[in-house]
């Protein structure tokens, strides 16, 4: 079981951690009842971040158990999406560059 958070190749290199934490923890706040989100916090909770291009994020941002995520200092900006964890992702997952 793990949560992915994917996100655009557009963000700047030194803005990607502190995006990531804020993806994490926001979509733990967002899914905290959810029997996964429950079952992954007892667990090792894997996380796997991903850089995607905007085509990619578009896509993955219809799946179900996500969480869209904007940043202020890039003018309030869609920059990434975070999953509630689950044990299978879409096949094209699988693709994405970690």
């Amino acid at each position: 079981m793990k949560m992915y958070v994917l996100i655009k190749d557009s963000v700047p290199d030194k803005m990607a951690p502190v995006i990531a934490a804020h993806a994490s923890l926001a979509c733990y706040k967002k899914f905290e009842d959810d029997e996964n989100m429950i079952q992954w916090m007892s667990g090792v909770f894997k996380k796997v971040v991903c850089k995607v291009s905007d085509a990619a994020f578009e896509k993955a941002r219809t799946e179900s158990g996500c969480l869209v995520m904007t940043e202020s200092a890039l003018n309030n900006e869609e920059v990434c999406v975070a999953f509630c964890p689950r044990e299978e992702y879409p096949k094209y997952f699988r693709f994405l560059k970690l």
